[in-house]
């Protein structure tokens, strides 16, 4: 088999190729930026795939000019699949994004929700999904919109990293008042699901991307201190106080302000049945835990 794959120089792009390489997978480096990309999909590589991850990322610090979004994640996005169409390649792969879908989750968030994105990042990943689903597919062809949730596993950068550092300082966490349950998507379900889905011919649609269990941000802290050796230090502190220091916090432009709080705080649990379903798997390899724990350790390592 034989794959083009863009955005390869990000987390997931890396993570992927080494992945699919390891499983025998041909793969071809696709850059967007560079003239002369669409003869790639042309060539004589002969691909059977395009996984398309190439995007701008969302800025939490709220600081982007918005028009990147658009520039990047719906029309470059349009023109890849305007070339896929008029190619002999048999499947696309659009990464997008739970965001596309919905910033807030109140009960659980599956494909057939009616989308309500509010940031230009989302904004701008369910316009490009909009797009895709209203072309009409030549025979033989299928189209498969990722929308993964908060990706993690060693090597990445996150907001993982961020708590881990906050214990590894002996700092008390003081957003215990504040319960939630949260999905997250290890870097390695998310390879064993690419490559289910490049060897298997599932129906084409969206399918979200997450890890079997969610886990609470309390647990995500003692599980940081488990690794450490640690005990944890959970202090509940008033809700109403920890808002108006967030409320200063964007004033200020210090590091705790009303986008860091809710993303720490906010309950967002994210179904994985429909993908599991279509692919005929009961469960996905790596069990919630034992991804942030891998995670976890490799930040001990640094």
């Amino acid at each position: 088999m034989r794959v083009i794959i863009t955005g390869t120089s990000g987390f997931v792009g890396r993570n992927l190729i080494r992945y699919l390489d390891s499983k025998s997978i041909n793969i071809q480096l696709l850059s967007l930026r560079k003239e002369g990309w669409k003869k790639v999909l042309n060539s004589k590589f002969d691909a059977d795939a395009v996984i398309h991850l190439a995007g701008k990322a969302h800025d939490t610090s709220d600081v982007s000019n918005p028009d990147e979004y658009y520039k990047v994640n719906r029309d470059l996005t349009i023109e890849l699949f305007n070339e896929f169409l008029v190619s002999d390649i048999k499947k696309f792969f659009y990464f997008s994004s739970v965001k596309a879908a919905a910033d807030t989750v109140v009960d659980i968030l599956r494909e057939d929700v009616e989308p309500n994105p509010i940031t230009h990042y989302g904004k701008s990943k369910i316009e490009a999904e909009n797009y895709i689903t209203n072309q009409k597919l030549p025979e033989g062809k299928k189209v498969y919109i990722i929308r993964p949730c908060m990706i993690h596993g060693p090597g990445n950068k996150g907001n993982l990293n961020l708590l881990y550092k906050l214990v590894e300082k002996g700092i008390p966490w003081p957003l215990a008042a504040f319960e939630n349950k949260r999905s997250f998507l290890s870097i390695d379900n998310l390879n064993f699901l690419i490559l289910q889905m490049l060897n298997k011919n599932i129906p084409s649609g969206i399918y979200n991307f997450a890890d079997d269990k969610s886990i609470s941000t309390n647990e995500l802290i003692s599980a940081i201190n488990t690794a450490l050796g640690k005990k944890a230090k959970l202090w509940k502190i008033s809700k109403d106080l920890i808002e108006r220091i967030a409320d200063f916090g964007d004033k200020l432009h210090l590091p705790l302000n009303t986008e860091r709080l809710k993303k720490l705080t906010e309950s967002y649990v994210v179904s994985n049945q429909k993908i599991k379903s279509a692919l005929g798997i009961e469960k996905l390899p790596v069990s919630a835990e034992e991804g942030l724990i891998k995670t976890i350790k490799s930040f001990k390592t640094k």
